[in-house]
Formats: C-alpha cells, sequence, structure tokens
C-alpha cells in the first residue's frame, strides 16, 4: 500500500480521487471504479503500487511504436487494474481484477526495476504497459524519474484516460506515448468501456502540443466502430488536432473477455487503411501479419523501414530520420544517442 496522489477530502471521511475523469467518491473501506485505490481512515491509498503484472523485455514495436526508435528493445513493466471496464478487453485476466490479487505478490521497489532496465543490452529505457500505467501513476512517477538519472526513456501505452493536472505532472519524464483511441463516438465509450470520450481527446490534443512522441492505436470491431462516417470524423479530428505527421495504428479485434464477435475480417482492416492513407502518412495494420506494415517514405516512396512481425530493419533511414533517397524528413525519433 502506498498514499495516493490527487485527491481530496470529504467532511463526511469520503475521499474524491481526482487522478482519472471517474472522479470517484469513495466511502470508508470502498473502493473506486479501478479497483486499486481505496479509503483506509479518510486517506486515499493506492494498492497497486509496486505489484506486478508482468516484467519483459520488447521491441519496441510491441507497444506499438513504429516511429521511436524502431529496432531497439525496451523493458516493459505491468501492474493489475483500469479504470475503464471494456467488454472486449484483449489483457482482461490482468486489466479485469479483484482488488484481492494484489495481497498475492510482492512488492517489485522502483530502484530494483530501473537497475534491471539499466542492465538490459541496447535496451532504450522502461515501458509502462500491459494493463493501464494510470492505475500505477505513483510508481510510474518514481520509476519515470529514475529512468531519467540513466539518461534513458520513457514510454507510456495507455487508455488516454486521465485528468489534466496528472498528465501535466507526468509529461516531463516521458518522451513517447502510445494512446488507445477506442472509437470516435461517445456512445460506445459509455456502453463498451464505461467511460467518456472526450477526456480522451483531451488527452491527446495535450500530447501532441506537447514535444512528446506520439502514436494512436485504434481496434476495429465488427458492427460496433467499424463505419466509414465514424472513420472519416477520426480521421478529420486527427488531421486537425494531432498534426500531418501523426502514426495511427490500425489494430485486428479478436474474441476477448464478455464479446464473442468473430475477429475483424482482413478486408475492413484494408478499408480502413486505403481511406486512411491519403491523410495520415503513417498508418500501419496491427495484429495482421498478412498485411504490409513497412515504413515508406512519404517524399519518394522508397522502402525505408522493413519489419516483418515484430522485427524492423531500418536501412532506408537515417540517424536524423531523414530519407536516405531524398532526404525527407520522417516524423519520429530514430537511432540518434540516447543521452
Amino acid at each position: 500500500m502506498h498514499p495516493a496522489s490527487y485527491y481530496k477530502k470529504l467532511e463526511d471521511g469520503s475521499v474524491q480521487c481526482l487522478l482519472c475523469p471517474h472522479l470517484c467518491t469513495l466511502g470508508k473501506d470502498k473502493y473506486g471504479k479501478c479497483s486499486t485505490r481505496v479509503n483506509r481512515g479518510g486517506e486515499l491509498i493506492t494498492e497497486s503500487y509496486g505489484i506486478l503484472s508482468s516484467i519483459s523485455t520488447d521491441p519496441v514495436e510491441k507497444k506499438p511504436l513504429y516511429h521511436f526508435f524502431p529496432g531497439r528493445s525496451i523493458f516493459s513493466i505491468g501492474s493489475f487494474g483500469c479504470n475503464l471496464s471494456c467488454d472486449f478487453c484483449q489483457n482482461c485476466d490482468i486489466s479485469q481484477i479483484d482488488h484481492h490479487v494484489f495481497s498475492q505478490h510482492p512488492v517489485r521497489n522502483p530502484e530494483d526495476i530501473v537497475h534491471k532496465a539499466f542492465l538490459h543490452k541496447d535496451n532504450i529505457g522502461l515501458a509502462y504497459t500491459y494493463n493501464e500505467p494510470t492505475i500505477y501513476y505513483e510508481y510510474m512517477i518514481r520509476c519515470a524519474a529514475l529512468i531519467k538519472e540513466h539518461q534513458l526513456r520513457n514510454v507510456m501505452v495507455t487508455n488516454g484516460y486521465i485528468n489534466g493536472d496528472p498528465l501535466d505532472e507526468l509529461l516531463p519524464y516521458m518522451d513517447a506515448f502510445n494512446v488507445d483511441l477506442k472509437s470516435f463516438r461517445d456512445e460506445f465509450y459509455l456502453k463498451r468501456s464505461g467511460a467518456t470520450l472526450r477526456p480522451v481527446l483531451e488527452t491527446i490534443r495535450k500530447i501532441a502540443n506537447s514535444d512528446r512522441h506520439l502514436e494512436l492505436t485504434f481496434l476495429i470491431i465488427p458492427g460496433f466502430n467499424d463505419s466509414e462516417a465514424e472513420w472519416n470524423d477520426m480521421i478529420s479530428w486527427i488531421n486537425e488536432n494531432c498534426g500531418q505527421d501523426i502514426v495511427l495504428h490500425v489494430s485486428r479485434y479478436f474474441p476477448r473477455y464478455k464479446l464473442n464477435k468473430p475477429p475483424t475480417p482482413l478486408n475492413t482492416i484494408q478499408r480502413f487503411l486505403d481511406l486512411a492513407k491519403d491523410r495520415i502518412p503513417f498508418v500501419y495494420p496491427g495484429n495482421t501479419p498478412q498485411l504490409d506494415n513497412h515504413t515508406f517514405c512519404p517524399g519518394c516512396k522508397a522502402l525505408i523501414i522493413e519489419r516483418n512481425l515484430y522485427n524492423a530493419v531500418t536501412t532506408g533511414v537515417g540517424p536524423d530520420g531523414h530519407c536516405k533517397q531524398c532526404n525527407f524528413k520522417i516524423y519520429g525519433i530514430f537511432n540518434v544517442p540516447l543521452s
């Protein structure tokens, strides 16, 4: 257990959590929607601090990040819980949990995790991923500060459901984000995820207006968010708020948790790619090894990054991010020095 950040005490001994847009009000010994934060004696406590479900070294492409040190590895951690309740959750074993899970695992102190990240060969830093990192916000902040001391990089893979003040505190520590935009319809978020769309868009806009690297992921679920009208609205919003150089991953849904729909047809993924490619220069299929996910230069159309699953070969782009054939500047951070 660890003291939580971002909450206020109420007169009746309740507390209100201010970390995410749910703004949960918790009576004595009650948990928030995330099942990780609890009111103990009028103080908000986080039970997820230092409790990890996963520790692994991954290709950075697996986050997914395709334009952030492609071809390199990143040490990755995750905990348990989530502040959304998506009925299609692809990681439900660790995200949709009961709070009793925390007492079943040892606490891993941040110094130990950061030391392991520092020792791994060819590792660019630490990724906070697998479940929603906002849930273990205090632990993430501590690890991120230590990672910066080692001149390594921090990456957050998130659903974007976080309030403005906590995000502002986090931004100086993070180098890259992948934000999961689940739909461009508020009804979808309300019905399928137990949340709302607007705060996610605010998070994306704020990151896009910072100097942090940003990539987006959109999971297409047949019958729920696969209409071209929604896609067009989303692509237009991305263009207007994130700029021309955004990276978008379009992922294939598979049946999981409470949803038993068949997997997304490959031709649906391809239809989105064809629709988006004229307005988003870097759009990639995810969970679909059958489709091409290489990077081509927008200037001369040369193949500059070749990918085979999560393995990337950056033969056509220089360490400064310019195409070797036409010198077009490619959006992203490539194999420049880490310090």
